[in-house]
């Protein structure tokens, strides 16, 4: 299963993706998409959407995964947050590409095994997975491969658990 991590935000938008196979995982690019705060939003928003469906298109990805992401303090980055969220979930919406989310706790969880992890140990974890040479930058592009990571292990748990239902 080839999957697509991504790690939203209006200013970067880290993305991972990886192909994973029953017992290993395949990094197949990651980077960061930037948009600049003198642009003005829609166009920042259409060259994420642009870029997240050519993502999907050349890697032929088969599933999205975002960051569920909470806010308690700043209400107007969680509305940019929201909007570029949304527009992720249309460009997948639109390639009939299946969205999951999950939360930084089940994110690290699935990673490191503690769901309190600091940030540095769930980047030290995501290479050693995916055999990276070096640490995965910049910090968005980690945070979407760990996405991925989490997503894979999620997927294949729920596989195991449909066959011992039926």
């Amino acid at each position: 299963m080839i999957i697509l991590g991504i790690d939203p935000g209006i200013a970067n938008t880290g993305y991972g993706i990886i192909e994973s196979n029953p017992n290993r995982f395949k990094t197949l690019h990651y980077g960061n998409i930037k948009t600049s705060p003198k642009t003005d939003s829609e166009l920042r928003l259409k060259k994420i959407y642009d870029t997240v469906l050519d993502l999907i298109s050349q890697f032929d990805v088969e599933s999205v995964v975002l960051e569920d992401i909470f806010f308690s303090k700043n209400v107007s980055s969680a509305f940019v947050v929201g909007e570029v969220k949304g527009i992720i979930k249309l460009a997948a919406a639109n390639t009939n590409s299946p969205v999951a989310t999950y939360t930084p706790l089940q994110v690290k969880q699935a990673v490191t095994g503690y769901g309190k992890a600091p940030k540095n140990q769930v980047q030290k974890m995501v290479q050693l997975l995916l055999k990276l040479k070096e640490l995965p930058q910049p910090d968005h592009a980690a945070d979407a491969l760990a996405l991925t990571i989490c997503h894979a292990r999620s997927h294949k748990l729920n596989k195991i658990r449909e066959k011992y239902k039926k």
